[in-house]
This record gives C-alpha cells, sequence and structure tokens, in this order.
C-alpha cells in the first residue's frame, strides 16, 4: 500500500529541488461553504504558484493521502457530502475506511513530512482551548509540531485560543514561535494579541537559515517550528473589538452544548456571523498572505540547500 500519493508537478519539483508549500484542506472541507471554498482554496495556490513555488494541498479522497491535487481532485473535495476532519489520530482510520477528509495541521504536518516538504502554510494554528484546566481539550497541532520538522506559517494560533497557555505549551515542548517583523504574538484576525512573540524574525531569509542551521542538527532531534505572520494591517481587525465578539460566540456555543472537534469550525462560522462576513474576509487575508510569506520562505531555504549542497528538510 502506497502512503501518500504525490502528484507529478510536486513530485517533479520536490526531485528537482525547487521550493513547495504544502496546504492543509479542512480550509475546503470544513472552512466555508461550496462554491467559496474552492474559489479559496484556488486563490492560495495562486499566491503560492506567483512567489514562485508549488502549492501542495494534503487531503484524504477515497482513502489515499495525497500530496497535490489537480482541479478535478480539488473540486471533489470541495462538493464532498460529509467530509472528515482528519487529525493524526484519526487519519490511518479514513485511509483504512476509504473515507473523504481534510487534513487539519497535524496531519498536514505529518503528511508534508513524509512527502519531503520543508514548509506549510495555515491560517491558524490549534492550541489550548479555554477552560482546558478542566476539559483538557488541547489542539494535537501543539504535540505535533513538537513532533514533527516542519516550518508551519500561520497568522498565531486561532484568537479563540486561550493564548497565553498556547505559547506557554509550545515553549515546553520546545517549539520555536518566530513572529515575523514584529515583537508581538499575532491574535489570528488582529495583529497584536498582547502577548510578546518568544522569537523576531525580518525576512524569509533569516527564517530560512534558522531552519538550515537548526535542520543541521540532526542528532537534537528537533521538531517544527512556528512562524506567526500578522494579518495585513488594511484587513485588520484589531483585538479590543475582536475579544467582546469572541466572547459572545464562546458563550453561544457553551449554551449550545457544543463540544470537541465541533467547537472551533462553529465558532468560527459564529464570528462571521455576528461580524456580517467581515471575520470571513480578514480569514481570506491572512491565508493568502501565509501562502506568500511561505513561497518565499520555501525559496530561500531550496536555494540555501543548493549552496551548502545538503537535503533532507
Amino acid at each position: 500500500m502506497t502512503t501518500i500519493r504525490i502528484s507529478p508537478e510536486v513530485a517533479e519539483a520536490l526531485e528537482a529541488g525547487s521550493p513547495v508549500v504544502a496546504l492543509e484542506s479542512t480550509i475546503i472541507t470544513h472552512g466555508m461553504p461550496y462554491p467559496d471554498n474552492i474559489a479559496m482554496a484556488r486563490s492560495v495556490e495562486a499566491q503560492i504558484r506567483a512567489t514562485g513555488a508549488v502549492p501542495a494541498t494534503i487531503a484524504v479522497i477515497d482513502g489515499v493521502l495525497h500530496a497535490g491535487l489537480d482541479d478535478a481532485q480539488a473540486e471533489a473535495l470541495a462538493r464532498a457530502d460529509g467530509p472528515s476532519k482528519l487529525s493524526r489520530a484519526d487519519l490511518a482510520f479514513a485511509m483504512a475506511r476509504g473515507l473523504t477528509g481534510g487534513t487539519t495541521v497535524a496531519a498536514t504536518m505529518m503528511a508534508a513530512h513524509a512527502a519531503g516538504i520543508a514548509v506549510f502554510a495555515t491560517g491558524g494554528i490549534g492550541g489550548v482551548h479555554r477552560g482546558a484546566e478542566t476539559s483538557f481539550d488541547i489542539s494535537a497541532d501543539l504535540d505535533e509540531l513538537a513532533r514533527t520538522p516542519v516550518t508551519v506559517v500561520c497568522a498565531g494560533a486561532k484568537a479563540i485560543l486561550d493564548l497565553p497557555k498556547t505559547l506557554e505549551i509550545l515553549e515546553s515542548r520546545g517549539v520555536p514561535v518566530v513572529a515575523f517583523g514584529q515583537d508581538a504574538f499575532p491574535a489570528f484576525w488582529s495583529r497584536d494579541s498582547g502577548l510578546a512573540a518568544p522569537l523576531r524574525l525580518d525576512s524569509a531569509e533569516e527564517i530560512a537559515a534558522f531552519m538550515t542551521v537548526r535542520g543541521g542538527l540532526a542528532e537534537f532531534r528537533h521538531g517544527g517550528m512556528l512562524v506567526a505572520n500578522p494579518v495585513p494591517e488594511e484587513h485588520e481587525i484589531p483585538m479590543a473589538e475582536m475579544g467582546a465578539i469572541i466572547d459572545r460566540a464562546i458563550a453561544e456555543a457553551d449554551a449550545a452544548g457544543i463540544s470537541g472537534k465541533d467547537v472551533t469550525p462553529w465558532l468560527l462560522a459564529r464570528i462571521v456571523e455576528i461580524t456580517g462576513g467581515r471575520s470571513l474576509k480578514t480569514n481570506i487575508a491572512l491565508v493568502e498572505a501565509n501562502a506568500r510569506l511561505a513561497a518565499r520562505i520555501a525559496a530561500a531555504h531550496a536555494r540555501m540547500k543548493r549552496e551548502n549542497g545538503t537535503t533532507g528538510l
């Protein structure tokens, strides 16, 4: 059984040492309805291509794990009826059962590393949910970042989470958290969470150099690293405004008994409703910005590997 099916375009780019950027697929299967989901997916892939890299959307279709989708596969995924949301715990189950599903940050990191892809762009990572001290609701994304050597470019952790606890766990797990171009840790829709980022770098080349040195320390068995890219200023919803909106949505979710994997998609959808669609526009803008930055990092990293005569991640 083939573990992962790499598209011809992605395989050719990897063989040539060209930059490749992995993309998750829950943004297609669970992020928004058709046809908005496929339009966004194609826009994000176009952003990566325009920056000189090859996109590799990760997904499971009829039990097959793919790295890179053609137009027909992306369309089928966008139209799928009741697709699964797949993380480390249920990825193999979906493959064994012949299911179709979108990959979360954790599952996308796993597949990207298996395919030989070093850089992955997403919107925001999962983390420690509010009230986790009693619910123990903590995203598998955090352990995956500690385990799997892939650089994840995001707009910070989703602002519906407990951000201080999320940063604390990342520090405990030894995951570097790098803010791009600022000292503050961004909070998805907002550029400044009110928390300081542990590290700061100001260019894709600096991030790629960090990746190269860290990847060269193979005996230390490093996991991944997180690059927190603030949403473009013109699309930001400031934290002072978003805080009240998030609190309202969380209170409504609690009242409705929403729990487990359903919490995040429910909250994100409700926040879109409360903001009259403004948060969705911000979400799209930040994903596209992350894709562009990830492509620049991947290009710089690929160039450094060629110059150094190295292989691997």
